[in-house]
């Protein structure tokens, strides 16, 4: 059988690789072994990453709108449970929205929640 050399293919893996180092401290972007190893490391972080990111912002959305609804004198569980009875199916990031740029049609939010749990 004969030998098989995979250059072309081999070479444009590893220059891929280094090409995602690109950036990386020391030996980390000039190695292929360990720019390996930190590209797969630094894979992971980044899809770990991005469903951080989703439940910190969603978390930032609760503290406002919670924030917000307590100036009205109302928790937020309160709140939520009072738009679920009037049948307001608003999101919590529209409602963090709202809260910050529109006081006043927030307040009406507030009304009707506190009307339906009356």
């Amino acid at each position: 059988m004969a030998r098989v050399k995979g250059g072309t293919v081999t070479r444009a893996r590893r220059k891929r690789v280094l090409k995602l180092a690109k950036g990386y401290y020391g030996a980390k972007h000039l190695l292929y072994k360990t720019a390996h190893e930190q590209v797969m490391h630094s894979m992971r972080y980044a899809y770990a990453g991005r469903k951080q990111t989703k439940r910190e912002m969603r978390k930032l959305w609760i503290a406002r709108i919670n924030a917000a609804a307590r100036m009205h004198d109302m928790s937020y569980s309160k709140l939520m449970h009072g738009l679920k009875l009037a049948g307001i199916t608003v999101n919590r990031k529209m409602l963090s929205e709202i809260a910050i740029h529109d006081p006043k049609g927030f307040e009406t939010i507030v009304e009707s929640a506190k009307k339906a749990l009356a």
